[in-house]
Parts: C-alpha cells; sequence; structure tokens
C-alpha cells in the first residue's frame, strides 16, 4: 500500500538530509574526520595503477549543423552536467568538490574523479583512499546497514523500483523516496534545460521526445518519453538521458543510476547499417535452445545507427566507458517496438586503436593478428547491441521478469548473452550473405581479443563478469589453446561448438529465471584464474591501457 501524501510528507522532512546519499558507518566517518583533515591519500595500490586510462579528446565534426543546433547542445550539456552530479550522490553519497579538494596529489585526484568516488571500479571496487572501507554492494540506494533479507521482508512499497531510494525512518523502518523528490532541485533544473533545447531543435519528433522527457524527470513514469525516443528517425543530434541503468545497484540490481550521452548522428554509417535490425524475428526463431525459450518474438521496429559521441556524463563515464548503447530497457517497450542501437564510432575507434591492436600483438598468435579489423570490431559490438533483443525477457516459469528473477546477477548474465548471440548473429547473417566484409576469422579472433580487452573490467562490472565466464568457458571446451610462448590460438570448430553451448546454457537460465544456477555459474566461473591474470600482468607491464578517459565538453568543441 503506496504512504498517504501526509505520512509521506513527514517521512521526507524529517530524513531531508538523507535523501540524496546514505549516512556513512560508525567507522566510516571516524576514518574520515582524520583523512579529511589531513588530506586524502593513496593506499593499498601502487602508483603505476593509476595510469591505466588514457585521455582521448572527445570532439566530432559540427560544421553541418546551425548556430540553432549548437545551442541546443550547449543546453543539452548543461542538463547532463546535472546527471553528472545526481550520479555521484549516488554512487558516493559526499560532496564531490570537497571530495576531490581533500586529495592532494594531482594523479590520484583525476584517478578518483575518474572512478567517482574512492573505489577502483576495474578492480573489484577496491578502496584506493585512506579513510574509506568497501563499497556497499547497494551504493547509496539503500543503507548501508540493509540486507536483502531485511528488504524482502520489508513493506516498502516498491521494492523493486527503478526510480526510488529506500531510507530508514527514525524508528529504523524502510521506506521509499521517488527520485522525483529526493532529487527534486537537479531535477527541475535538468527538465527546464530540456524544454529549453527543445525548443531549439528544428526536428518534430526530437522536441517532442525532449518534453517528454522533461516531465519524465519530475513524474517519474519514464515509459512514454521511452516510445516517443523511439520513434524518432530522422533527428541529427541525440540525447539519452536520465536514470536507466541499474549496474550501480550491486545488492538487488533493481534501481537505475543517472547518466547521459549527447550525441551526432553519422548519417552515412548509419544508411549502411539500417537493414539488419529487421533479422531479428528470423533470428530468434533459429537460436539454439528449446521452442519455449524463444517464444516471445522481439520487435522489429527497431533502429541500428551509428553515432558520434561529444559528452558522457554520470554513469556512462564511470571508469569504463560504454561504446555502442541498446535501449530502452523496459521490457514492454522492447516487445512492441524493439530497441535503438547506437554505435559510438568515434569512442570504438579510439578503444580499438589505442588497446584492442596493443592487446593483439601481446596476446595472440602471429598468423591470426591479420584478423584482427575495426570492421569487425564494431560488428561484433553492434551486434552485441543488437542481440539484447533476442532471448526472453519474461521467465517461463511465472518467476516475473529475467531482471527481477536473477536479481544482481541478471545484468551480468544479460551481457553475456548478448557477447553470445552478437556474434551467433554475425554467423548467421554471414552464411546469408548479407554481411560482406570480412571472413568468420575476423569476426572470431577479434572476439577472442575483445575478450581481453573486456575481462581488464574487472569483477564489479557487469560486463567484465561476463568476459570472465565466457572466458573460462571457453577454455574449458577447447575453443583456444595457448603456446609456450603465452599466445592465443583460436580453434574455430570448437569456438562455433563451445558459442552454441554457451547461448543454450545462458538463455535456459535466463527463460527459467534460475537464481541458484546463474549464482552457481557465476561463483565457478566468474573470476580470473591464475594463468589468465598472469597474461593480463604482461598487458599491463607493456603500459597497454585498460580503457580511456575523454577531455570533453563544450570547450573541446569550440562552444
Amino acid at each position: 500500500m503506496k504512504l498517504s501524501k501526509l505520512t509521506h510528507a513527514l517521512m521526507l522532512g524529517s530524513l531531508v538530509s538523507l535523501a540524496g546519499c546514505s549516512e556513512p558507518t560508525i567507522s566510516t566517518k571516524i576514518e574520515n574526520q582524520s583523512a579529511e583533515k589531513h588530506g586524502y591519500e593513496l593506499t593499498h595500490t601502487d602508483r603505476a595503477r593509476l595510469n591505466i586510462y588514457t585521455e582521448v579528446e572527445l570532439s566530432a565534426d559540427l560544421s553541418h549543423l546551425s548556430e540553432t543546433q549548437k545551442q541546443m547542445i550547449v543546453k543539452l550539456i548543461d542538463a547532463s552536467k546535472i546527471m553528472d552530479d545526481l550520479y555521484w550522490k549516488q554512487a558516493f553519497g559526499l560532496n564531490k568538490a570537497d571530495f576531490l579538494a581533500a586529495i592532494k596529489d594531482p594523479a590520484v585526484k583525476q584517478f578518483a574523479d575518474i572512478n567517482y568516488g574512492p573505489w577502483d571500479r576495474l578492480n573489484g571496487d577496491k578502496p584506493f583512499l585512506n579513510g574509506f572501507a568497501e563499497k556497499a554492494l547497494g551504493a547509496e540506494f539503500y543503507p548501508h546497514d540493509v540486507s536483502k533479507e531485511e528488504l524482502n521482508a520489508s513493506k516498502v512499497n516498491d521494492k523493486t523500483g527503478l526510480y526510488s531510494v529506500v531510507r530508514r525512518d527514525e524508528k529504523g523502518e524502510l521506506f521509499s523516496i521517488p527520485y522525483s523528490q529526493a532529487y527534486q532541485a537537479e531535477l527541475s533544473e535538468a527538465a527546464k534545460l530540456l524544454r529549453e533545447a527543445s525548443k531549439l531543435s528544428e526536428d518534430t519528433s526530437f522536441a517532442n521526445y525532449l518534453t517528454m522527457r522533461a516531465d519524465a524527470l519530475l513524474s517519474d513514469e519514464y515509459q512514454a518519453s521511452d516510445f516517443a525516443w523511439m520513434d524518432m528517425k530522422t533527428n541529427p543530434i541525440d540525447v539519452v538521458i536520465g536514470p536507466i541503468e541499474t549496474y550501480e545497484d550491486q545488492l538487488f540490481g533493481y534501481r537505475a543510476a543517472f547518466e547521459s550521452y549527447v550525441l551526432i548522428k553519422d548519417m552515412a554509417w548509419s544508411e549502411r547499417l539500417a537493414k539488419f535490425a529487421a533479422f531479428l524475428p528470423e533470428l530468434q526463431k533459429g537460436l539454439p535452445v528449446d521452442e519455449k525459450y524463444k517464444q516471445e518474438i522481439p520487435g522489429s521496429d527497431a533502429d541500428l545507427n551509428a553515432y558520434d559521441v561529444i559528452y558522457y556524463a554520470g554513469h556512462s563515464n564511470a571508469g569504463s566507458k560504454t561504446i555502442a548503447i541498446n535501449l530502452p530497457n523496459d521490457e514492454q517497450v522492447q516487445l512492441e517496438k524493439g530497441t535503438r542501437r547506437l554505435q559510438l564510432k568515434n569512442a570504438m575507434r579510439a578503444k580499438f586503436d589505442k588497446i584492442m591492436v596493443p592487446i593483439a600483438e601481446q596476446l595472440i598468435v602471429p598468423e591470426q593478428r591479420k584478423h584482427i579489423t575495426f570492421d569487425a570490431f564494431f560488428a561484433n559490438t553492434m551486434f552485441h547491441e543488437v542481440a539484447h533483443g533476442l532471448g526472453i525477457k519474461n521467465t517461463i516459469t511465472d518467476k516475473g521478469t529475467v531482471r527481477q528473477s536473477l536479481q544482481e546477477h541478471a545484468s551480468a548474465l544479460e551481457e553475456g548473452k548478448a557477447d553470445i548471440l552478437g556474434l551467433y548473429m554475425v554467423e548467421q547473417l554471414l552464411k546469408q550473405g548479407e554481411i560482406t566484409e570480412g571472413t568468420l576469422e575476423d569476426y572470431y579472433i577479434t572476439f577472442m581479443a575483445g575478450i581481453f580487452r573486456s575481462v581488464r573490467f574487472g569483477a564489479s562490472s557487469a560486463h567484465g563478469k561476463a568476459n570472465m565466464i565466457r572466458f573460462n568457458y571457453f577454455a574449458e571446451q577447447g575453443a583456444f589453446s595457448r603456446n609456450e610462448a603465452g599466445l592465443y590460438q583460436v580453434d574455430m570448430e570448437k569456438m562455433a561448438a563451445a558459442m552454441e553451448s554457451l547461448s543454450q546454457l545462458i538463455l535456459t537460465i535466463q527463460g527459467d529465471g534460475d537464481y541458484e544456477r546463474v549464482s552457481a555459474l557465476i561463483a565457478s566461473h566468474g573470476d580470473i584464474k591464475t594463468q589468465l591474470e598472469a597474461d593480463l600482468a604482461r598487458l599491463a607491464a607493456a603500459n597497454i591501457p585498460v580503457d580511456v578517459t575523454f577531455k570533453q565538453g563544450k570547450h573541446v568543441l569550440g562552444l
């Protein structure tokens, strides 16, 4: 039952100071008092770790845009900065400016800024500053002392809610506050900026979406704006903004974190990609799994386009950077409309040149390195996003959605599904002659090199965890071999067999909503074994960055 407005207002008033962040534990507060006084310093971390990111200038050609469109981009970047501030509150809780000001070492400060707090996102969220304990699994979405059992047994009215934070009242009882109330001031300003941007839009459908998204920020009702976003086809500028992904909530995987991307559409590349989404219903029928696990028909009214991204904010900018987007996450929108898949071409190219190619030179046998290509990397990434539309969204065992039934493991398994079914799609479309660039070896071997790239994102990342599972599973199946020099070689036949059997395993777990089975899979396959750890250390010794960080903003774009 929902709280009355009066009761809810009284609770909100008494706990207003906690609305934006969870209260730190007593021990953490004592540690922080000392650390803040003397300044935060690097601890339990080698200084070489501070160099795992390489800076890339995030720019794009804006010469084809009108002055009005450029003014609109300024508004969208300003709204995105608010999403960034809100994400700091959700992920960390303490004041960003005060926290960073207490770090004297410039390199350490930059590392903390990239990680949105004192925990290393690509190293299992381990603290790298004095004064901080382990990161709470629920980040700042829940009280730090809450257990899964307590929340499940509580009377909180939206336990699985995407758009609320959970807090304690004066009696210690749990209750929830909608984002629109917890972050009212910030969201009101962001909504104002989106409405101002809508008046500058030269595309009617985009203006409509911006207005509806502004309304959603203030109501926590996002589905209508998701449908509006799906209906946009011709807009040259785009923005993905709001509380979207649930990866930050590692306690349940329920609550969405704020983020934003500002995007410029690459019309030429998008035209090349437009045809592939139409193949989803046909490919769904051919999935290597029993019929009951593929009875849902994915929407084929989907959009597949290439973009240059000109601004990242919030969750999308924390730690490892996203290079492709598949949205909306709303299961109903997906079934009725499909999804839009956005390939972030300039960010993708930066990672390929600065990370993928050097990794291949260190870990792939020389005779297979010629198969590491940007076209294959782009396609594997693109079809990963397309493959999110395949499989099943609602369990066949009456356990609700896959996301709800698999809880904190849902994201890792979904990313694993998209990776493996993306490769399945490439294989099928190559056979049908729909993909004409490259050979199957290009896609398989680039995929293998991509595992080494993504597994370095660590156990706290859903993508990194998915890659660990796949690497260990492929190793068991003999999909690749490792020679005495420590170089890897793909076995094409065994890779194909392993791909099919892993697809079947993941789709079955998702369809059954089998929490125990996915927990066992992650426990047995979700870690980095000794040999792989040694090989990844070779990449670090060769000074190959783990990921990129961006020099970005209005000044970079000349705005």
